[in-house]
């Protein structure tokens, strides 16, 4: 594995099961005991009933583009120069929430919204691993 220059993740309380969950190829989302909720990034308190309540269970992986852009313009450029383009999406989980991640293996002028995705696994430095989305083949 090559030196990972890009910027990493900092594995604070509330996030380091989720980042815990990717290192074992799990994508991870918090859900409420009481509502049944999910959430995404993993918060303390239910948005939607106060409750402190929850769980850490595996997403099924899959969703939807919601939004995307395609970056051409690389900056830092001596960081993410023979990247480009590359494209940063807003991804709609089958569970109910949007999470912010790379799509690849992915022509950009292919993308379109509500293009099935599913979770893949980058790991990028023997401590972290991070996801990422590709299409949905078929």
């Amino acid at each position: 594995m090559n030196a990972y220059n890009k910027p990493l993740p900092y594995l604070d309380p509330e996030s380091r099961p989720f980042w815990e969950g990717a290192k074992a190829h799990k994508l991870l989302l918090v859900q409420c005991r009481s509502c049944k909720t999910h959430r995404f990034p993993p918060t303390t308190f239910c948005a939607k009933c106060s409750s402190g309540d929850y769980d850490w269970v595996e997403a099924k992986g899959t969703g939807k583009i919601f939004s995307w852009i395609v970056v051409r313009h690389p900056v830092p450029k001596e960081v993410y120069a023979a990247e480009v383009p590359y494209i940063v999406a807003l991804v709609a989980l089958d569970e109910g929430v949007r999470m912010t991640s790379n799509i690849i293996d992915c022509k950009p002028e292919d993308v379109t919204a509500d293009m099935r995705v599913s979770v893949t696994f980058r790991d990028v430095t023997p401590e972290i691993t991070l996801p990422a989305f590709k299409p949905v083949k078929g």
